[in-house]
């Protein structure tokens, strides 16, 4: 099969959008899985390098792998730079959208700029950033956590995949050195204003019959790990008044977080992912592992709801005779995007809604250091992390030219040549 690495560059979101759609598929899941380092990731980041240097950029990969596209000014200084991207990863079985919409994005906006003969005077670049679903080493974000600081580099290069690889294992195989990993100030100094254009992962805009919309903000929300201890055995030969089963306390424990979560209004809760170890059908399990992630608009919501599903997972535990251990994987507060950059954004598209969102996102964590802005573009299902999730092309070739008309906009006193 030929690599999409050699087609010829397009010009439209759906073309490139078609170019990847081969690339991660799950036959298994459906829709597409392409966690951080796999192969498939790993292909859609050498297809992003040839279509951005087929453009002209400058591509470069910093020590946390976040590749960077330049677009330099004629004086070649990068600083307070517009920026805008997204990632190429995705959840298990995720949709096709979600992350390389805003990648696909990017390319076609800086077309568009080019082909209205804009040059900037502000360097413009695109960013792909890595593991930012968190779906194989459990960290959301991860990339612009590490850049930003936000995650301890020892912490990082410790993290085990579920085949028990570590990240700095992983990492060195791929080729980048985990001992350079880390915050870097150097590179977010070069940084002015930060805009990710992603699929909408709700409803809003097909109620609001719009394409794109702008975002205000971002939920607060959080990744626990729940690791329920009980006395594995034989299936057959224990009876069930002497068993100390942990999957039952996990079953328990689950309901009761759908229960908990309930009770607050606005609150988001799910167990999507459970282990159990050893995990044979004749076996009742020694421990069950668990991943809650939890998000309100509150943080001192979210810190409350975290508390009371703890305390009451170590009620439901001892009841079953069993105990429980419970640990912050992640935890993100509520983000709310830049005030001076959104209303920007509202005078460049005037028609564009505004919309808050319960998705994590790159934007998110780098709004502790530079002004952050995203663009959500119409998915008419409303579905997302599914194989369902989905953008028809003239509402992705609309976000595109949103894009551009907002990077227009913040490249100021942009000049147009000839």
């Amino acid at each position: 099969m030929t690599s999409p690495a050699t087609k010829p560059a397009t010009d439209t979101v759906t073309g490139l959008m078609r170019d990847i759609s081969g690339i991660g598929t799950d036959t298994f899941r459906g829709g597409y899985s392409r966690p951080v380092f796999s192969n498939a990731e790993t292909e859609l980041r050498s297809w992003f390098i040839e279509q951005a240097s087929r453009r002209g950029l400058d591509v470069t990969t910093d020590t946390n792998g976040i590749i960077w596209a330049w677009w330099d000014t004629a004086t070649g200084i990068r600083s307070d730079a517009v920026v805008t991207g997204s990632h190429l990863d995705s959840v298990p079985g995720g949709g096709e959208y979600d992350g390389p919409l805003g990648v696909a994005s990017a390319l076609v906006a800086v077309d568009i700029l080019k082909q209205q003969g804009i040059r900037p005077r502000r360097p413009l670049a695109i960013a792909v950033f890595p593991e930012e679903e968190g779906s194989r080493f459990g960290v959301a974000c991860l990339g612009s956590r590490l850049l930003t600081g936000a995650l301890d580099p020892d912490t990082a290069r410790n993290l085990k995949d579920t085949d028990g690889n570590t990240y700095a294992d992983v990492a060195a195989a791929n080729g980048q050195d985990p001992r350079f990993i880390g915050a870097d100030r150097t590179t977010l100094q070069q940084l002015g204003v930060f805009v990710e254009l992603h699929v909408e992962q709700g409803r809003g805009l097909v109620d609001l019959d719009r394409p794109v919309a702008i975002g205000s903000s971002i939920l607060g929300h959080g990744r626990w790990k729940l690791s329920v201890h009980g006395q594995g055995n034989h299936a057959g030969t224990t009876l069930m008044n002497d068993r100390k089963d942990p999957m039952i306390a996990a079953a328990k424990i689950m309901i009761g977080i759908r229960d908990t979560a309930s009770k607050y209004r606005d609150a988001r809760a799910t167990v999507g992912r459970l282990q159990p170890v050893p995990g044979g059908t004749n076996v009742i399990a020694s421990r069950v592992d668990l991943w809650l992630d939890l998000r309100h608009p509150r943080d001192e919501v979210t810190a409350a709801l975290v508390e009371s599903i703890h305390l009451n997972a170590q009620v439901i535990a001892a009841e079953e005779g069993c105990t429980v251990s419970f640990g912050t994987e992640s935890l993100s507060p509520t983000v709310h995007f830049d005030t001076g950059l959104r209303d920007r954004l509202q005078a460049l598209l005037p028609e564009a809604p505004v919309l808050d969102t319960g998705a994590g996102h790159d934007a998110g964590v780098l709004a502790g250091h530079i002004p952050t802005a995203m663009l959500f573009v119409r998915n008419p299902t409303g579905i997302s992390h599914s194989p369902e999730e989905l953008v028809e092309d003239h509402d992705a070739e609309a976000g595109a030219g949103a894009l551009a008309d907002v990077l227009a906009g913040l490249l100021g006193e942009a000049r147009v040549i000839g």
